[in-house]
């Protein structure tokens, strides 16, 4: 276990792994994120800048959350959320489906492991074989 100091408010608190945030300013930041939810929810066309200025969140937090796909935007690329890879406009996350589709592929035969080669059947073995019968 470590000590630290949390990012936001600067209290010494036990860190235990992801965001250097005491449990008091991460219980505030997921507060502010059902907020920003619940605000998305009633009003699905919001520009991720106006729900920053009406909700008094960052705009990088906010896309924070949509790269962690924890938010959807209602339109693709409405606000520049764009593929990592191929830049096409998306909802959430980091890439589209395509690209997606590609790398998991591309895990899938990279880690995909051939059979191994059969053992010939030698002469030898062939009449060890008859003898066994």
């Amino acid at each position: 276990m470590e000590v630290r100091n949390c990012r936001n408010c600067g209290r010494l608190f036990n860190y235990m792994g992801g965001a250097p945030l005491c449990p008091a300013c991460q219980k505030k930041l997921e507060e502010k994120f059902q907020e920003v939810k619940a605000f998305l929810e009633e009003n699905p066309n919001s520009s991720v800048e106006t729900v920053a200025e009406e909700l008094d969140v960052s705009v990088k937090q906010i896309r924070q959350w949509i790269r962690e796909e924890r938010l959807s935007l209602s339109v693709a690329g409405a606000d520049g959320i764009v593929c990592e890879t191929c830049g096409k406009p998306i909802r959430t996350g980091r890439f589209c489906e395509k690209c997606k589709n590609n790398m998991a592929n591309a895990l899938a035969e990279s880690i995909h492991k051939p059979e191994p080669p059969q053992p010939q059947e030698t002469e030898r073995d062939k009449n060890r074989m008859r003898f066994l019968k």
